[in-house]
């Protein structure tokens, strides 16, 4: 067996052969209390083994919308009570419009030419075919009727235009004086002149076309008038209406001399369209 040896258990001494330890010097201790070595050293903390790590949680973005209402949602909210508003605006408007008529029943007036009279068309064209010159003269009737009851039209002047039925070329221009028509009231003018003179200069492409349709035995002619009315029921009033009247369906000859002749149609009662305008769009 071979002998352990244990160390001893107090500290040695000089006789064992090993110098003893000095003893730790003592800490100077500065103005302030503290002792140098120390003093810039932070206090440690205790942290325990089994409790997390505070960390910061991030800026919920997700919180912050719910707290205030989001424009999209706004928006929406309103484009849904202006549509809401408009629906009923144009509900009360047709209900409305639907009383008016049930009650009152409005119709549009009522035109006809029941004669017209052809006592010049004379179609001139010189030598070399480069200058032509039109003359014409034409007098007709025209009748104008109201037929409703509790509505009134006042009427602008007419303009008045002749047309070739078959080229659409102008013939003659005149004019339809100004008048106001009352409940169920009928308005006739009598000798209304449509002429041109002194004798209209032509293109050459007009004068072909319209010496073409005055070759034939008989020439169809249409009159075409313009102007503006208003309306006026009880206390409400329309500003000025555009209304184009047409009466088509008128034939006749050319006349050789001086004497006039009666153009026949079988429909004497012309077309009349009103357009009444919306911002930019007509109806």
């Amino acid at each position: 067996m071979t002998d352990r040896v244990f160390p001893a258990s107090k500290p040695p001494t000089a006789t064992d052969g090993v110098p003893p330890a000095p003893p730790p010097a003592p800490a100077a201790v500065n103005g302030n209390g503290t002792a140098n070595g120390t003093a810039n050293q932070k206090p440690q903390t205790y942290i325990p083994a089994n409790r997390p790590v505070y960390r910061p949680q991030p800026y919920s973005r997700r919180h912050h919308h719910q707290s205030r209402p989001s424009c999209r949602r706004v928006c929406c909210c309103c484009c849904f009570w202006s549509i809401l508003i408009f629906l009923l605006l144009a509900l009360m408007a047709a209900i409305a419009a639907t009383a008016v008529y049930v009650i009152y029943r409005p119709r549009p007036p009522s035109f006809s030419v029941p004669s017209l009279r052809i006592s010049r068309v004379n179609l001139t064209t010189a030598s070399d075919t480069s200058v032509s010159h039109l003359s014409s003269f034409f007098n007709f009737t025209l009748l104008s009727e109201n037929p409703n009851g509790h509505l009134t039209f006042s009427y602008d002047p007419f303009a008045v235009t002749v047309k070739s039925a078959k080229s659409g070329q102008t013939v003659a221009n005149g004019t339809v004086p100004a008048f106001f028509s009352d409940n169920k009231n009928k308005t006739s003018f009598r000798g209304v002149i449509a002429a041109s003179a002194p004798a209209r200069e032509l293109d050459p492409e007009e004068a072909r076309r319209l010496k073409s349709d005055l070759a034939r035995a008989r020439v169809g002619f249409e009159i075409v008038m313009r102007t503006k009315v208003k309306l006026r029921m009880g206390k409400v009033k329309s500003e000025g209406v555009e209304i184009r009247v047409t009466c088509q369906g008128f034939e006749g000859t050319v006349p050789k001399g001086k004497t006039p002749t009666v153009a026949t149609s079988k429909r004497t009662k012309c077309k009349s369209d009103l357009s009444v305008k919306v911002w930019k769009w007509s109806f």
